[in-house]
């Protein structure tokens, strides 16, 4: 039996993710250092988390809508450009609220570039790979968290955060010529119309789906999005470690998001709902270690691993569950990430600056994942019910 090999245009995908994943994690690790710059409270730069993540949810779909006319690979191309041109504008941001409307505008590609995007990958894989090939694009976010934000934070440290997103606009232009020179221009399928896509989310169990993204994933940017402060104000980090710490989890969102893949096309129930117990678990770990160096580390990897293997087993699920309207349902279920990663950007930012502190932020994590939980439960027995109803019809 030969074994399918991944295509090099899934990997040029997973390039452009790498790079659209810099940008959005970066304020991460160069958060202390906006804020001294900006002269803005940590929890105030944090907002700008919410307002990339915001970008993603209300016009990812929009324009999700209007692209899927046009042909993919200038979609994708232009898409980067625009990337480029946002990373460019928050580069040369000479306040707060300039950069603010940077980080919407670069907000605003991620959502149809990854929604197309995975479309596009599944459709260069064999039905038995598209766990695997929706993964692979994934990995780009996660190495992003490995190299990407660790390197954008030791610039930012080194040579100030605004040379920080210049590199990151230089990953996009690398990318974007890669597409431009790899992706093919036809061979992917033909869109379907608005009114086709859009009946789609008449579908019960889709919107389940993208319940389950929102409310499950949810915990994960109120702790990473104040990994920095939490580690140099609570557990006693200097700014140079944070980049190290950084890198751990990012080595954990690799592995989880290999396992996750490998799990969901497996079993996709099981993988949803063991996933999505074991992050909450692992924010809980990270919250009783917070006083302790090398157990907050520990924890900090556990988290990264179990974060992001819940991330194909939901992408997997909603595009699934898409029907006609897949290319808008893996947008929607982007959207869904983002309004998770808004909402944690905010909750996170509120714990931080309120009385209660940065030491409350993984406790305060865990409230809305449980909510997810319930959905998963649901949507494992809905999906169960109604292959067992198939069968019998068979």
């Amino acid at each position: 039996m030969i074994k399918e090999k991944m295509p090099l245009q899934v990997w040029i995908l997973t390039l452009a993710a790498f790079a659209i994943g810099t940008a959005e994690f970066i304020i991460a690790g160069i958060l202390p250092q906006v804020a001294t710059s900006l002269s803005i409270t940590e929890g105030q730069a944090g907002y700008l988390i919410s307002a990339y993540a915001l970008a993603i949810v209300f016009g990812g779909p929009v324009l999700t809508i209007y692209l899927a006319r046009f042909n993919k690979k200038a979609v994708l191309s232009a898409l980067m450009l625009l990337f480029i041109l946002g990373n460019l504008m928050s580069a040369i941001a000479p306040n707060y609220t300039i950069l603010m409307i940077s980080r919407v505008i670069t907000g605003l590609v991620q959502g149809p570039f990854y929604g197309i995007g995975a479309v596009v990958a599944t459709n260069l894989v064999t039905e038995k790979m598209a766990g695997r090939a929706v993964g692979q694009m994934f990995a780009g976010l996660t190495l992003a968290n490995v190299l990407g934000v660790p390197g954008g934070t030791w610039i930012g440290l080194n040579f100030g955060w605004h040379t920080t997103f210049i590199t990151v606009a230089a990953l996009g232009l690398i990318a974007m010529f890669f597409i431009i020179t790899v992706i093919k221009s036809s061979g992917h399928g033909e869109a379907k119309d608005v009114k086709a896509q859009l009946m789609a989310f008449k579908n019960p169990m889709l919107l389940i789906s993208l319940a389950i993204t929102v409310f499950a994933w949810s915990g994960f940017m109120t702790l990473y999005g104040y990994l920095a402060p939490i580690a140099m104000h609570i557990t006693g980090f200097t700014a140079d470690a944070v980049t190290w710490i950084l890198v751990t989890v990012g080595i954990g969102l690799i592995i989880g998001n290999t396992l996750g893949g490998r799990f969901s096309d497996i079993n996709l129930q099981k993988a949803s709902l063991f996933w999505a117990v074991a992050m909450i678990v692992s924010l809980l770990l990270v919250g009783f270690a917070i006083d302790n160096k090398m157990l907050f580390i520990a924890a900090a990897f556990i988290f990264g691993v179990a974060s992001f293997a819940n991330v194909p087993a939901m992408q997997l699920r909603v595009m699934n569950h898409g029907g006609e309207g897949q290319e808008l349902a893996a947008t929607a279920n982007i959207s869904a990430f983002n309004l998770a990663n808004a909402f944690g950007g905010f909750l996170g930012g509120m714990v931080l600056d309120s009385k209660m502190g940065g030491g409350m932020i993984p406790f305060a994590a865990i409230i809305v994942p449980i909510i997810g939980l319930l959905f998963i439960v649901i949507a494992n027995r809905r999906e169960s019910t109604s292959t067992k109803a198939n069968l019998q019809a068979a």
